[in-house]
């Protein structure tokens, strides 16, 4: 079922800073900021040769992420994203085999303009799972 990690997500209380910290300490290269208010985040991506990381920050108060920043003020890992080739055919059976699938079920466009899913972290050791179909 699972492909590549797509990216590792990493929640920050300053995106401007944030990516300002990898471009200069780190030589990265890194995306122009990309607002998603359907999941109420504003993200930018570190592109890497195998992967990429996305650093997100809240948009607006009612984000999942200013929630998790409330909790961890510095930032820190908030998922990890799989690839997968049937988005709808993986969500099904995940939810034979009892996991649960966030929010109502449906895919919704992430920000590389395909459709995801969120998986409870509970049911993966803690750690919340993003699905992306490719």
């Amino acid at each position: 079922m699972l492909g590549r990690v797509n990216h590792v997500a990493i929640a920050v209380p300053d995106l401007a800073s944030a990516a300002a910290s990898y471009r200069a300490t780190l030589g990265a290269t890194v995306t122009e900021p990309q607002a998603l208010p359907e999941h109420g985040v504003t993200v930018v991506f570190v592109t890497l040769p195998n992967t990429k990381v996305e650093l997100l920050e809240p948009l607006g108060e009612t984000s999942p992420i200013a929630a998790f920043l409330a909790k961890n003020p510095s930032g820190g890992m908030h998922h990890i994203c799989y690839e997968v080739e049937d988005i709808l055919a993986a969500r099904d059976a995940l939810k034979a085999s009892g996991a649960r699938v966030l929010g109502d079920g449906e895919p919704k466009i992430g920000a590389h303009g395909k459709p995801v899913l969120f998986l409870h972290p509970k049911d993966f050791q803690g750690t919340l799972i993003e699905l992306e179909q490719v």
